[in-house]
């Protein structure tokens, strides 16, 4: 059996070297390294992949929050809804803007955003919703994007987890996600499901003068050398990264098909234990028998232990080789950071269980049926010894 690694970016590189070598090769022997022709193609085939007029590369997804905050134009003291579930970049942008970040609890069975909280924690100072399609499932956008109509807010999807994934409206239509709010961010992290040998993010958007807007401020606030005709960063998506990114492209729904595929045999293989609560998609009637569908692309294919103590089942795992995650051991809430006063842990009961709760197993392109019993024989193993 191969070693097991949480994400293989190795075996994924060798199905792709030969075009990826050669056209680092091309940028070297160009030297345009910023910028390049390979940066605006790139920009060019995710526009049309996305089905989105303008794709803003920048040089992380933690940036391409802050560039979008910065080019809605919130003011310190507006206040941004998002989730207290998720990575800390999401709210390390709402704080470091002067921003007032405002945390709500997620739903126990998708893990995003709850929509009913948005609605409760709305208040004549919010000024911006952002969902995060966590571990690879969309927020269950419409009626989020109706919260933000009724209330006149803005919407920034936080996407680093999801691209690629589908979502559904109740009249049948289909959108991406990312491309259905004001602005969408991703990051192109290495792990990430359309990943980068570095770092490397983009922000999606169908509106042209805040495009305009946003590719002002990724570069110096110029848009003629030397003229700062708004505030602005230094942060741009290099021509390396983007032939990596180029190369990925037109294989990401077969990558995202492949995490389905390893997420189903998981599922598959843990539906009897009562102890394990296994992912599922959306809240309707497109999963499967073990609750797989496309609208998911499994970033991360993430358990919930129910009964068992799940620090002990990572030490015993990981005492067997198989590397896994707790994505997120504390919530946000309760980072000594982002504290708050005006927060009750009544507030967050679902994200308070979740961090106690959750474990994420090996998933990634490379995953086989061999790799995935070995795991799941473990897990099967060390609950018979301790449920």
């Amino acid at each position: 059996m191969k070693k097991i690694q949480m994400v293989d970016l190795q075996g994924q590189y060798q199905k792709i070297k030969a075009q990826v070598d050669a056209s680092i090769h091309e940028v070297l022997d160009s030297a345009a390294f910023i910028n390049g022709p390979e940066v605006h193609a790139f920009q060019k085939e995710l526009e049309e992949y996305l089905g989105v007029k303008h794709v803003i590369p920048c040089a992380n997804g933690t940036d391409a929050l802050q560039i979008a905050m910065m080019g809605l134009g919130l003011k310190p003291g507006d206040e941004v809804i998002t989730a207290d579930f998720t990575f800390a970049a999401t709210v390390e942008v709402i704080a470091l803007l002067g921003l007032t970040p405002v945390l709500v609890d997620v739903d126990p069975v998708t893990f995003n955003i709850d929509v009913n909280a948005i609605e409760k924690a709305i208040t004549p100072k919010t000024k911006a919703i952002v969902p995060v399609h966590l571990f690879g499932l969309s927020a269950d956008m419409e009626p989020i994007l109706e919260l933000a109509k009724k209330h006149n807010l803005f919407v920034i999807e936080d996407n680093a987890q999801a691209i690629g994934a589908p979502y559904k409206f109740s009249d049948g239509k289909v959108m991406k996600t990312g491309a259905m709010g004001d602005i969408g961010t991703t990051s192109f992290f290495p792990s990430k499901n359309l990943g980068c040998y570095g770092d490397g993010g983009a922000i999606f958007t169908n509106d042209d003068d805040l495009a305009y807007t946003l590719r002002g401020i990724v570069n110096h606030g110029m848009y003629e050398r030397y003229h700062h005709d708004v505030v602005g960063v230094n942060s741009r998506l290099d021509s390396l990264q983007a032939v990596v990114l180029r190369a990925k492209l037109p294989n990401l729904d077969d990558y995202n098909q492949a995490r389905r595929t390893s997420a189903r045999l998981y599922s598959e293989k843990l539906a009897d234990l009562d102890n394990v609560i296994t992912p599922t998609g959306a809240k309707d009637n497109t999963t499967d028998d073990y609750g797989i569908c496309d609208n998911h692309v499994f970033h991360q294919y993430t358990l919930r232990i129910k009964g068992i103590d799940r620090d002990a089942l990572v030490k015993y795992l990981n005492s067997k080789d198989i590397p896994c995650g707790v994505y997120y051991p504390i919530p946000l809430h309760l980072q000594k950071a982002y504290a708050d006063s005006r927060y009750n842990e009544s507030d967050f009961e679902v994200t308070n269980t979740l961090v106690k709760e959750v474990i994420s197993l090996p998933m990634h392109t490379e995953l086989d049926e061999e790799q995935i019993t070995y795991i799941t024989d473990h897990i099967k193993e060390f609950i018979k010894q301790n449920g």
